[in-house]
């Protein structure tokens, strides 16, 4: 173990007993203040096929996690910070860069750092921070999530409503955007269409990020309607400076069989539209895409199928760069059909299933759940991306929470993407397997 985990986890240890309340005064925000964290351990082991990649085999290990300490709140008032490392303990000469940071070494991050108000109703929160949007999120698939410079204001006086205004300045980008390096793939699946597979752990310009032009950030509105637990409803608005403005809209819904209250099926639809504004420093965009998902929850087990499609691009658009995808670069990725790796359903022209099942073993004395999924992708061959082609990935995860150790949690993932990526010169694909052990406290 590094020294630096040591000292994270001794710090552990003395705050773990503290308790939060409201304080009375402002010396006791921080004595009646609380510790949060979690130690993750991950293992990854890619080895790639098809004539393009026949001989790579990588894989590493890493351990690390966040400390989180808040302060207890005073007359509505509270501070937040979170320190997150990666440490590398384990690695085949090809290193999966997945797991790190820059030329695929550990590092450490003060990733979370804000000031909070409460008043009634209305929460603000300022300053780096987590966020989990639709097109803007903390996408955290690896070791370290993405985490955001941001000024956030929440409200809820509407009954069943939640209002949200903020406005977005800085991107610091996980360890799973190492995996991309630049194009239209990176530009689609989350991340920058320039190459910042070494800007991991910087907190940058979100323009500076996504398309190497410094802007103003982005400024996010939404509304979410939730009436009871079978109805939600949300609307967001992303109006990235110079860059773009993109909506996102959903739509979910649950209820009862007619036939058996023991059948739950569920109904959800999702809906994208960008288009680009002020200098255009992406170029033209007009991307659409549409998905929607059905299945039903039968005690224990639940199933479903899902279907996108994404707009098309012409050969000429094609050749002007991004045109009619859809483009997400600060960690965004709400598809309905993307795979566990692949995420091929925003490259223009692409349309793309998946179905899935899980089941959870509870009933029979095991702490464990299951699922497997299928997901094909047929790929246009304007995309911009590779030529005309279907990519396929299936998989499963499953989740081991065992009672002898309280809060920790064991999962084995697995992906087997075919036709991940083809050229005149021949297709990649690999069998990937990830082993995880998360200990939350």
């Amino acid at each position: 173990m590094t020294k630096r985990l040591a000292i994270s986890l001794a710090a552990v240890g003395l705050l773990g007993s503290i308790n939060t309340y409201a304080a009375d005064d402002l010396s006791s925000m921080f004595s009646k203040g609380k510790t949060s964290g979690q130690v993750r351990m991950f293992s990854i082991d890619r080895k790639y096929q098809g004539s393009a990649g026949n001989t790579l085999h990588r894989n590493a290990t890493a351990l690390g996690g966040h400390l989180k300490f808040e302060t207890a709140d005073y007359e509505g008032l509270s501070l937040g910070a979170a320190f997150y490392t990666t440490n590398r303990i384990a690695s085949s000469p090809d290193i999966d860069p997945s797991l790190f940071g820059k030329n695929s070494d550990g590092y450490s991050i003060l990733g979370e750092a804000y000031l909070q108000y409460k008043y009634s109703n209305t929460t603000f929160k300022g300053g780096r921070q987590k966020l989990d949007t639709p097109l803007a999120g903390s996408d955290d698939a690896r070791m370290l999530p993405n985490l955001f410079e941001a000024y956030v204001v929440t409200n809820t006086d509407i009954p069943d409503t939640t209002l949200l205004v903020a406005h977005v300045t800085k991107f610091a980008q996980g360890t799973f955007g190492r995996v991309y390096t630049s194009g239209i793939l990176s530009a689609t699946s989350g991340y920058s269409y320039t190459d910042a597979k070494e800007q991991v752990g910087d907190f940058v310009n979100m323009g500076d990020y996504a398309i190497g032009r410094t802007t103003d950030g982005v400024t996010v509105g939404s509304a979410t309607y939730a009436p009871n637990k079978n109805v939600k409803v949300q609307v967001w608005d992303y109006y990235a400076y110079d860059i773009l403005n993109a909506v996102y809209g959903q739509v979910d819904l649950s209820w009862n069989c007619l036939l058996t209250d023991k059948v739950h099926p569920f109904l959800s639809g999702q809906f994208i539209k960008e288009n680009e504004v002020g200098d255009k420093f992406a170029g033209n965009l007009d991307g659409m895409y549409w998905g929607a998902k059905f299945g039903a929850k039968v005690e224990n087990f639940t199933a479903y199928v899902a279907y996108s499609e994404t707009s098309a691009n012409s050969a000429a658009e094609a050749a002007t760069g991004l045109a009619n995808a859809i483009i997400t670069p600060w960690g965004g990725m709400p598809a309905y059909t993307q795979g566990m790796v692949t995420r091929h359903q925003f490259l223009a022209g692409t349309k793309a299933s998946k179905v899935a099942a899980s089941y959870n073993f509870k009933d029979m004395g095991a702490n464990v759940s299951a699922t497997v999924y299928y997901t094909s992708f047929d790929m246009d061959k304007n995309s911009g991306y590779g030529i005309e082609r279907t990519t396929t990935e299936p998989g499963f995860d499953i989740i081991y929470n065992p009672e002898v150790v309280k809060n920790l949690q064991l999962r084995l993932r697995g992906n087997f993407p075919r036709k991940y990526a083809e050229s005149a010169s021949g297709d990649t694909g690999w069998d990937e397997y990830r082993l995880i052990a998360n200990y939350n406290f």
